[in-house]
């Protein structure tokens, strides 16, 4: 599973107090069943979540007017803007420009030789061009998002001074970019969005805070589940040599591979709006919840043989893009990306191993969603 936190180890109480990095008090469901519950419960409020007063998670949450930090009508309106984004037409149509991108890739991971980064070579550039393909952004801008966003994901190496600084940088680009494309609209997503504000079914607020929040939860989510995923698969032998002779369970293997190792171990807290029964204990009206998605991926009552692969599946489904009304719009992009990588990296490296260095694997350290900094590989 690599690295957690403290408040983040397992354990057989289903429901525990912790205290955040923040300093502040939540309650943690590890529990599946409870876990869903919690997050399809309108009584557990994601609103109330991030008001001056609420308890505290880290400096890395979604901002109010986020689609993220929102409940009822307004969130389904927002969601409901953006899904055709992210339908199954979409992403089909999608496939052939990751693939190519990902064949790129992989040349110049050939090219370097045995000892490439995966993470530099391929997690990191990827997801991130993907991205600034949907939505529209520059190619060449890519770079500079990617040190954006890696700040504002920082929960212990940038200040929060610095986070503010960032924010209003990424603002005044995107706003800059807003104007230029209602010069000059492309086949994108934020000319699509531009033409909804033109319409009035958005605010030029609610614009800039959609295009932010789809960049910054879809790169550093998906760059951490590609690392994760090649090296859970590196560390099971079966599963790897199930992949190289069929490549067409990959889709299968893929589903086990997030569910064992997911790059988002927690779902944003949820305030409860009124006192709530939970496994044993009550919430007060005004008590934070956190979802471990990380252990209820692993719940034994629910997962037969919950820390390994298994490589006929399971009957549950995994929580790694959460549940209910905030499930993660990009789930089908991100499954298409770690499915398209996989398939393609085996074909053309199937003896594909840890690197013979000292260290070949560095986890990220202090970021709200888990991943590598550096995963060097042999063929």
């Amino acid at each position: 599973m690599g690295p957690l936190p403290e408040f983040l180890q397992a354990g057989s109480e289903d429901v525990v107090p912790v205290v955040t990095p923040a300093g502040d008090k939540m309650w943690l469901v590890r529990d599946y069943a409870l876990g869903r519950a919690v997050l399809t419960d309108k009584r557990f409020s994601r609103a109330s979540a991030v008001l001056p007063a609420a308890p505290k998670f880290n400096d890395a949450q979604p901002t109010p007017n986020s689609m993220m930090s929102m409940d009822g009508s307004r969130h389904t309106q927002l969601r409901r803007i953006v899904s055709g984004a992210f339908s199954t037409g979409r992403i089909a149509a999608m496939r052939p420009f990751v693939a190519e991108l990902a064949d790129r890739h992989l040349d110049a991971m050939a090219a370097h030789g045995p000892g490439a980064d995966f993470v530099e070579h391929l997690a990191a550039p990827l997801p991130l061009a993907v991205l600034c393909s949907l939505l529209g952004i520059p190619a060449e801008d890519g770079s500079r998002f990617r040190d954006w966003v890696e700040v504002l994901f920082d929960i212990s190496a940038s200040s929060p001074r610095e986070k503010a600084r960032r924010r209003v940088e990424l603002a005044d680009y995107m706003t800059d970019l807003v104007n230029r494309k209602r010069q000059r609209p492309e086949d994108d997503l934020l000319t699509t969005l531009i033409g909804l504000h033109d319409q009035g079914e958005l605010t030029m607020s609610e614009l800039l805070t959609l295009g932010l929040t789809l960049l910054m939860a879809g790169y550093e989510t998906t760059a951490g589940q590609l690392s994760l995923s090649l090296l859970s698969l590196l560390s099971d032998p079966d599963a790897h040599r199930e992949l190289v002779a069929r490549p067409e369970r990959t889709a299968a293997v893929v589903e086990e591979l997030l569910r064992i190792s997911p790059a988002t171990p927690l779902a944003f807290p949820r305030v409860a709006v009124q006192p709530v029964e939970l496994g044993g204990v009550t919430v007060q009206a005004g008590e934070a919840v956190l979802v471990a998605l990380v252990h209820g991926n692993r719940d034994g009552k629910v997962f037969a043989e919950p820390e390994s692969l298994a490589l006929t599946g399971h009957d549950a489904v995994h929580l790694t893009f959460g549940h209910g009304v905030h499930r993660c719009l990009g789930a089908p992009l991100a499954r298409l990306q770690v499915c398209l990588v996989l398939e393609r990296l085996l074909h053309r490296f199937p003896a594909l191993r840890l690197a013979a260095v000292d260290t070949p694997v560095v986890w990220k350290d202090g970021l709200a969603t888990r991943g590598l900094s550096l995963l060097r590989v042999d063929w």
